[in-house]
């Protein structure tokens, strides 16, 4: 797989497809798709129900994803969102059904310095259940650990100002 060292995307040629678990994944292991993405089970979920929606074309970012394809995807992780909200949804594996969740955290790991691991575009739908963390607050603001708990630092020091014009 060719990287480039200025943007750590992965190059769309034969050799990168060829080695992208994403590009060649079981049609079986879908949950729902459209023409222009697919929505799998996460192979190492953070929580019962994580869900991945991937884009059919290989393509590392969200950016140079068309309008069609982020469209796509969006579709898709709105329709997975209701289908983990019914009380009878898909299994995940031998598990039997999951349990309804009470929130969801959604993200994209874009680019290397972001955490992607995959250069495969896709984005996380990721359940959240009352309990399964001591304390929630801050959600994905936790990659950044120090600044997470931002509601301890007792000012508005990076907020803008929402004043009308």
């Amino acid at each position: 797989m060719k990287q480039t060292q200025q943007d750590n995307r992965t190059n769309d040629d034969a050799t990168g497809k060829a080695a992208c678990r994403f590009c060649n994944l079981d049609e079986s292991a879908a949950i729902i798709s459209n023409d222009a993405a697919i929505a799998i089970y996460d192979g190492f979920p953070v929580t019962p129900g994580h869900t991945l929606i991937v884009p059919k074309r290989h393509i590392a970012s969200f950016f140079e994803a068309t309008r069609e394809e982020q469209t796509a995807m969006f579709d898709l992780l709105a329709e997975m969102r209701q289908l983990l909200l019914l009380p009878t949804q898909p299994s995940c594996g031998e598990a039997g059904p999951l349990p309804v969740p009470d929130g969801f955290n959604i993200g994209i790991n874009d680019g290397m310095a972001a955490g992607q691991t995959v250069m495969h575009l896709h984005i996380h739908l990721i359940p959240r259940f009352r309990g399964d963390t001591e304390d929630p607050r801050g959600g994905v603001r936790w990659i950044m650990p120090v600044k997470a708990p931002y509601w301890k630092q007792g000012n508005c020091a990076g907020l803008v100002s929402m004043k009308p014009a």
